[in-house]
């Protein structure tokens, strides 16, 4: 328990959701920098993807899946998504936090850590941003670098293909050679100078190797978790306020709203380890 605004709230563990698989590679990396605290996972499986969704659409939904981690009681909740991020994130913020029942709760994302970070490895200002239509039709990245360093040129490119293919578990596949390939050159046909690539999904580290094997020396390739998890270290050190309201057992529990079967032996690749997950309603 701890005393927060004057009111004894028992503390909770840090929520962290996706429409699927993908955040997992968020959790990780989170669990890596972060591996005291408590953690709660929840895939909305049932309802993946959400790239082709509409705002509105996938708005509703991940508020659904905040609301449900809160009752859960996560005063913390990261969008481990980038269709949500750049989405629903933002409303959430600003519209519905400030009236539930306790508007000290946070929400956070993973765009923008990852645009703060551009201006320490970019040299040309030229970003490449590899993600799903829904991510590059928002317009997120290229809002947020723009605010965050308003001189780079930012190219999205959309790679529908890629996450069907690694959640048919063929990762590792000749196929997947070639569907990297593809589309690598797809981008740097259309803006050669771009020398640091976001990898704009979280699903898309699985074929990090890949994509590093084809990508030109001296183009720097960023995968989203570990900027996320230092961004989110150096967010509760400064908000000490935050940090004393989660709970430290170094736990993690994995909810689907899918099939809690499937959803373990699909994202054992994600985690390195075997996992357990419970099926949920939200």
């Amino acid at each position: 328990m701890v005393k927060h605004d004057n009111k004894i709230v028992p503390r909770g563990p840090i929520g962290v959701f996706d429409s699927g698989y993908g955040g997992l590679t968020i959790l990780r990396d989170l669990r890596n920098v972060l591996p005291g605290y408590d953690y709660i996972y929840l895939g909305d499986n049932a309802r993946a993807p959400y790239g082709t969704r509409t705002f509105d659409q996938v708005y509703c939904f991940t508020l659904e899946a905040v609301n449900k981690l809160q009752s859960m009681g996560c005063p913390l909740v990261i969008l481990a998504c980038n269709t949500a991020s750049a989405k629903a994130l933002r409303t959430i913020q600003q519209n519905d936090l400030p009236v539930s029942e306790d508007p000290s709760r946070r929400v956070l994302g993973v765009i923008r850590p990852t645009a703060e970070y551009l201006g320490t490895v970019s040299h040309t200002g030229h970003i490449g941003v590899f993600a799903t239509p829904g991510t590059i039709a928002s317009g997120s990245y290229d809002i947020e670098i723009a605010h965050q360093c308003p001189s780079f040129k930012t190219t999205g490119h959309a790679c529908p293909t890629w996450v069907p293919l690694i959640e048919s578990g063929k990762a590792d596949s000749d196929e997947a050679d070639i569907l990297v390939k593809v589309e690598v050159d797809s981008l740097l046909k259309e803006d050669p100078e771009i020398d640091t690539i976001i990898l704009g999904c979280t699903h898309y580290p699985l074929l990090y190797d890949k994509i590093k094997k084809v990508i030109p020396e001296g183009v720097t390739l960023l995968s989203q978790g570990a900027i996320v998890a230092q961004s989110l270290a150096d967010y509760l050190r400064r908000h000490p306020e935050m940090d004393n309201r989660l709970s430290n057992g170094g736990t993690c529990c994995f909810y689907t709203t899918g099939d809690a079967q499937a959803f373990g032996h699909l994202a054992t690749p994600f985690m390195g380890h075997c996992v357990e997950a419970q099926q949920l309603t939200i």
